[in-house]
């Protein structure tokens, strides 16, 4: 039996993928174990996949000054340690790492061991994380054609992101249900990361008045960002976070409003749904947002507005527009050349487990 170790974690989006590609892994008979920090996002989204977990030390590596900055490289040489010991313990024959922080220390660990290593960056150019790991990687999957320029030319693999076969199999009137919805008003489905945007939040709220006279809007809000006054609001449906739910949301889902991180916009694409992208501002992140949001926007898939520009009006209005051409969104997606991403990402996997 060949083993794996999976790795990454820090938001769903670093998540999601391994989750994608267990079902073939089981398939062909992989051993399976993860790696991830103490108590991150990851560790939820896992506890229902039957699959040992191993939590290690995990700091962020800042681009810009904060006084952890001073102790959190001492939790990565921390977490090294433990992932080298980790690694000899279990022995696997490879390792699938989809970034974040906490995978830098898996990786490295992977190298000093002569475990082959395989990373996988969703946006558009590399983060700090991948940065760090892709030396030590024997292939680098990349979700965009651009990326490939930001890669090593023996290393780089044009993969796509993997998308979890569930999503595409979502129930329409069990969304309706779950919602208390009517089947005759369109529905807004409203997806502001893992952790919630408080301003797209606040932005929809306000918007709310207007926007359920002609729709039903479903808001996945994040953790802690429920407003209970809107309960019993017709019309309206407030979630922190979709796990399962998420495939009927998208079946019911007649456009979707998001942010841009590469992994949620990947599974838009997949799904061929109309939408709405507000990337994270440039000012709270690298700015890999921004740029994933205007590469699909050049393609003809979605409809962008920067963060500094969203207003109620400015929302409203790109919905009417969106939904206006609706059929010219779903067509230009039809038209993209997605990848079979997991086969892709599968066959690489099974000739470096070799």
């Amino acid at each position: 039996m060949k083993k794996i170790i999976l790795t990454g974690g820090g938001t769903a989006g670093h998540v999601t993928p391994n989750i994608a590609l267990l079902p073939r892994l089981r398939e062909l008979d992989y051993d399976i174990h993860y790696i991830g920090s103490y108590d991150g996002i990851e560790k939820r989204l896992m506890e229902e996949y039957d699959i040992p977990y191993y939590g290690i030390s995990s700091g962020k590596l800042r681009r810009y000054f904060d006084i952890k900055n001073f102790s959190d490289p001492f939790k990565v040489m921390k977490g090294y340690s433990q992932a080298v010991r980790l690694l000899k313990k279990l022995k696997p024959d490879v390792v699938f790492s989809k970034g974040g922080f906490v995978s830098v220390p898996v990786v490295l660990a992977a190298r000093h061991l002569k475990v082959p290593a395989i990373i996988h960056e969703s946006d558009l150019t590399p983060g700090l994380a991948n940065k760090l790991a892709i030396p030590a990687a024997v292939k680098v999957c990349c979700n965009f054609p651009e990326t490939l320029k930001y890669l090593p030319p023996e290393k780089a693999v044009l993969t796509g992101s993997p998308i979890r076969a569930e999503l595409m199999k979502g129930d329409r009137l069990r969304a309706l249900r779950l919602c208390n919805f009517t089947a005759e008003k369109k529905v807004l489905l409203v997806v502001g990361g893992s952790s919630g945007s408080q301003f797209i939040n606040t932005t929809v709220r306000d918007l709310l008045p207007e926007l359920t006279k002609t729709y039903q809007i479903i808001h996945l809000c994040g953790k802690g960002n429920l407003d209970p006054s809107l309960n019993d609001r017709p019309g309206y449906a407030q979630f922190e976070y979709a796990k399962k739910e998420l495939a009927d949301f998208f079946a019911l889902a007649d456009l979707v409003i998001s942010r841009a991180g590469a992994n949620a916009i990947c599974e838009i694409l997949a799904l061929r749904l109309p939408n709405i992208l507000i990337p994270l501002s440039a000012n709270a992140s690298r700015g890999d947002q921004i740029l994933n949001a205007r590469s699909f926007e050049q393609q003809g898939f979605s409809f962008v507005i920067e963060e500094e520009s969203l207003t109620g009006l400015t929302l409203k209005n790109a919905i009417e527009q969106v939904l206006a051409n609706r059929q010219q969104y779903i067509e230009a997606m039809e038209g993209s050349k997605q990848l079979n991403s997991i086969d892709t990402i599968i066959e690489l996997i099974e000739e470096t487990a070799k």
